[in-house]
């Protein structure tokens, strides 16, 4: 299978590179310039294109059977402006798609993120797919509007696109200043570690689950596309419980001490996903 990722130097992308190159697969990785490097170590070097979203032609895609979009601009604060997400995440994503199209490919595989729910995370035990979007984010209102954007786009070309709804994904590669990577750093460095009271119930899925749900969607078939999805475990549990079993299972000298940080302004303290596979 060739198989075109975008954001394939990024935290999930270069661990779904290792994954296809480890199942035989060729892989086209999408990278803005040669400086970009993987945030995992590959197992071998795919072919690298080097070029924007926005720059990509028909060419570009011969031979592929799938594309797997795990490019995102501005995911982290600060956010960039509204215009310049809707840009690079609706807009540039759409013009790099039609060439695709152009060129045969029908099998599309995107990363959306669960912040799209946004406010109505407050309003369910369990988020289902089908509840109304309501982001407060430049970046989640982006990605919002992505969701419909290319799910249109499915129906007008008749093509099999999956869409889905990333929840708490973390592991190695991950940005340092997350809190995985910090919580991990501490405890191998016999430090305590401080964290809030804890009480946040989230859907913690490592990396590696994620990268084999995507890779399963490149190899799936049948009539139930496009289809919008949410991705995550489907075992809820708070960040206190999340943070002690791995303070264990790292053997950390250190201590975790709650509440010495305050929550978030306006934080929602519980963020599920109904996970229906």
């Amino acid at each position: 299978m060739r198989i075109f990722v975008t954001g394939a130097t990024g935290f999930i992308g270069s661990n779904f590179v290792n994954y296809s190159l480890s199942n035989g697969d060729e892989v086209v990785g999408l990278k803005r310039n040669k400086l970009s490097t993987p945030r995992v170590p590959l197992l071998k070097e795919p072919i690298w294109l080097i070029k924007q979203l926005d720059d990509l032609s028909e060419s570009d895609f011969t031979g592929v059977d799938v594309v797997v979009h795990l490019a995102a601009h501005s995911m982290f604060p600060p956010y960039d402006t509204l215009e310049s997400c809707i840009y690079w995440n609706v807009i540039s994503p759409i013009r790099a798609f039609k060439e695709a199209i152009k060129s045969g490919v029908k099998k599309f595989v995107i990363a959306g993120s669960c912040f799209e729910y946004g406010l109505s995370g407050e309003e369910y035990e369990y988020i289902p797919v089908d509840a109304p979007l309501k982001p407060t984010l430049t970046y989640a209102v982006s990605k919002a509007a992505s969701s419909m954007a290319f799910y249109q786009m499915a129906v007008e070309n008749k093509l099999e696109l999956s869409y889905h709804r990333i929840f708490h994904v973390y592991g190695e590669g991950e940005s340092e200043n997350r809190f995985w990577p910090s919580l991990k750093k501490a405890a191998l460095a016999g430090i305590d570690f401080e964290m809030t009271n804890g009480e946040q119930v989230r859907d913690f899925i490592y990396v590696g689950e994620v990268v084999k749900k995507l890779y399963n969607y490149c190899n799936s078939v049948g009539d139930k596309y496009p289809i919008i999805h949410n991705l995550g475990t489907g075992n809820p549990k708070t960040l206190k419980d999340f943070a002690t079993s791995y303070w264990k299972y790292w053997n950390a000298k250190g201590k975790l001490i709650f509440g010495a940080k305050p929550y978030r302004n306006e934080e929602v303290m519980r963020y599920v996903p109904l996970i229906l596979e």
